[in-house]
């Protein structure tokens, strides 16, 4: 019966049929635990109802923990509270202890859409690994209940400091390195505040020291961007090391990067299920704000295109050895931004330099966030009216210029080369009339003016296309 449980899209319990009171917990994602269910207080319908964790299935078989269970349940019959007895010696445990539990049992989006589902796997070892080298060192040895916001405001200012700087060789082709600083110090303080904020929900402390802590918790705002001469450096740099031969998955990952200004993982992780190039849209299955689709521009989807299928793998970038995707894009990009004189850029500028461009070209700040994935509400619902094709030609215009630069194939003072031809920029003018009607009925505007502002501004468009047509212009199709 506990082998063949499988995950449900919420927790559930499993109920032995020989031992009241003993149980199996499943999780949605699939973890199973060995629980006691009691009443406190000598039991009756006005007793409080009570839960103790008995242990993971796999450390525990279901008769090793059905033993413990009779244990527990004979504590109970005499007028015992073991739940109370486990959260009085919680109170009384260590820091590092409690960083144990919050690693078995804490780890879970606590705000957003996402509330109450696991960490993804990366998330979760980066915060693990920032609470033990930066918390466990300076912190582990006090007790959680006599932690104070004093303490706190004293370890945000040591970690600055970095006292907490390591670097440490382990083994074989394994070091580790720790930087503190401003930046991590901030994280850390996050990170720690949401281990409180766990023990409270658990019940064993009452307060978050974090919270009341005379500390700064938020990160500095990123305004870096790459100009497009900049971006053309970028191209040429990735064009040079592709032509030294090195792993063109590498710099493939990167060109996408700058031409969809999708995060990091969300491109080296790709995959095949996840490109629908006849509708040029990305489906990721599961992005940093849960599913997401994204358009792509012309150049993405011509560069996705070219791509080769290696048999066996669903990733588009599937890594040399095993059957995860590639990861070895560290120190190319570290090549590529030293070749390009771009010191400090990051993969996330890319995305960064999506936004300013998309911007800059005057898109409108919906279809920006469309093309960016973003989840603030009144993009979204903005997004939700005007559909995929007014956001793909968007992408596509941006990540055009993008293709451009990279290639080396646009001026960097406003004009453009000879490589391509001086048009006005009327092709688009249908759609944003189009948008435009979304967004005034939306608004609450009747669709009588709705009708009437449009007719209004066709008879403006045919006004100026004669101007410009007269003026010497090539006249729009």
């Amino acid at each position: 019966m506990v082998d063949a449980a499988d995950k449900r899209d919420r927790r559930y319990f499993l109920w032995d049929s020989e031992l009241s009171g003993f149980g199996l917990r499943v999780e949605k994602s699939g973890a199973k635990t060995f629980i006691v269910r009691y009443r406190a207080e000598g039991g009756g319908r006005s007793a409080a109802q009570r839960f103790v964790t008995i242990g993971r299935l796999g450390t525990l078989t279901p008769e090793q923990a059905r033993k413990h269970a009779k244990t527990v349940l004979g504590g109970v019959a005499k007028g015992e509270d073991p739940a109370d007895e486990r959260r009085a010696k919680r109170r009384e445990m260590k820091i590092t202890g409690l960083i144990d539990l919050y690693e078995e049992e804490g780890c879970v989006i606590q705000r957003g859409k996402r509330q109450g589902q696991p960490m993804k796997p990366l998330t979760k070892q980066l915060t693990l690994a920032r609470l033990r080298n930066h918390v466990v060192p300076l912190l582990g040895h006090k007790r959680v209940s006599e932690l104070n916001p004093g303490d706190i405001e004293r370890f945000v200012r040591d970690v600055a400091a970095g006292k907490t700087n390591r670097d440490e060789r382990l083994g074989p082709r394994r070091r580790i390195i720790v930087r503190g600083g401003e930046g991590a110090a901030r994280k850390v303080v996050r990170d720690l505040s949401a281990v409180f904020s766990f023990a409270i929900r658990s019940e064993i402390v009452q307060r978050n020291p974090c919270e009341t802590a005379a500390v700064r918790k938020t990160d500095n705002q990123r305004k870096r961007f790459l100009a497009l001469d900049e971006v053309t450096r970028l191209g040429s740099a990735l064009d040079q090391l592709e032509a030294e031969g090195v792993n063109s998955k590498a710099v493939n990952i990167a060109r996408l990067w700058a031409l969809t200004g999708c995060r990091r993982e969300e491109i080296a992780s790709l995959k095949w299920s996840e490109v629908n190039l006849d509708d040029g849209l990305l489906e990721l299955d599961d992005s940093k704000t849960g599913r997401s689709i994204r358009p792509l521009g012309a150049a993405a989807v011509t560069l996705l295109e070219s791509l080769p299928r290696e048999a066996g793998s669903n990733f588009v970038f599937p890594a040399v050895r095993g059957d995860s995707y590639f990861q070895g894009t560290k120190r190319i990009w570290a090549r590529a931004v030293k070749k390009a004189q771009l010191p400090g850029v990051t993969p996330h500028t890319l995305r960064h330099t999506i936004g300013s461009t998309a911007v800059s070209t005057g898109e409108a700040l919906a279809l920006t966030g469309a093309i960016l994935g973003h989840a603030n509400l009144r993009s979204t619902a903005i997004y939700a009216h005007v559909q995929n094709n007014p956001s793909r030609r968007a992408a596509n215009r941006v990540s055009k210029k993008i293709a451009a630069a990279l290639a080396g194939t646009v001026s960097h003072t406003g004009n453009r080369t000879k490589k391509q031809s001086v048009q006005p920029a009327m092709a688009d003018i249908d759609a944003l009339l189009t948008c435009l009607a979304v967004r005034l009925e939306a608004e609450g505007i009747a669709a009588q003016r709705v009708q009437s502002i449009i007719t209004d501004a066709i008879a403006r468009k045919e006004g100026s296309s004669k101007e410009m047509s007269g003026a010497g212009w090539p006249k729009p199709a």
